[in-house]
């Protein structure tokens, strides 16, 4: 008897163990390439890449499938413009005494400080929202659940097609964040947890290189 409520399983594909073995080894060394960079291209980028990198991004999974995410696309320069001053003016706090030395330390070496540039720079911005509740037809609230890790997961998926697309990554988390829902015109119920400057590689821009220290899988991985 057919329940209503399931349907098949869309693309279901047997994959040989070799051919798998293949496809995992092809993507980690893809993957491995990844960057986080703060040297950017002024070169545009299509629209359309956004949508389909935002769309991947959008079938990750979620509590109870109810995806409380939002992402707002900017390119327009005036408010790029408008949110890398307002950004600054919180790293000014973060950097004259709202973090503490032992944060600072941990940052020396990658060099940052309160100056943010590539919110400029970069052709797109793209912001991260959290949906801390649902709001149904009549305005009453929806509980949202596993908000922060239906999120993240979201959050890791755009990354990852952003790069796998060919396009350079930042990702920037200045506290708080409250300036973005007032600049974007979020409800709210939405909470903003990252910026992610998109764009092209600058021809001479750098990383850190302990950015390209990586724990071993001995360090991260554990079989029972």
């Amino acid at each position: 008897m057919s329940d209503p409520t399931h349907q098949p399983i869309e693309g279901r594909a047997v994959v040989a163990d070799e051919e798998m073995q293949q496809r995992a080894s092809a993507f980690h060394e893809q993957i491995s390439t990844r960057r986080t960079i703060r040297d950017f291209d002024t070169k545009p980028v299509p629209r359309s890449v956004i949508e389909a990198c935002v769309a991947a991004a959008g079938t990750a999974p979620s509590g109870a499938n109810q995806q409380p995410w939002h992402f707002v696309a900017v390119s327009d320069p005036d408010l790029k413009s408008q949110i890398r001053a307002a950004a600054e003016e919180e790293e000014r706090r973060f950097y004259a005494g709202g973090a503490s030395d032992e944060w600072l330390e941990a940052l020396a070496p990658i060099g940052t400080d309160a100056d943010k540039p590539h919110l400029e720079d970069a052709p797109w911005l793209i912001v991260v929202f959290a949906q801390r509740y649902g709001v149904d037809a009549d305005g009453g609230r929806i509980k949202h659940y596993y908000v922060p890790e239906s999120v993240g997961i979201a959050t890791g998926m755009l990354l990852t097609a952003l790069h796998m697309s060919g396009l350079s990554t930042l990702t920037h988390t200045p506290n708080p964040m409250g300036f973005l829902r007032e600049l974007l015109q979020r409800p709210d119920s939405e909470k903003a947890t990252m910026i992610i400057a998109v764009g092209h590689a600058a021809e001479d821009a750098t990383v850190p290189a302990m950015a390209k220290i990586k724990k071993t899988l001995g360090e991260i991985l554990t079989i029972r």
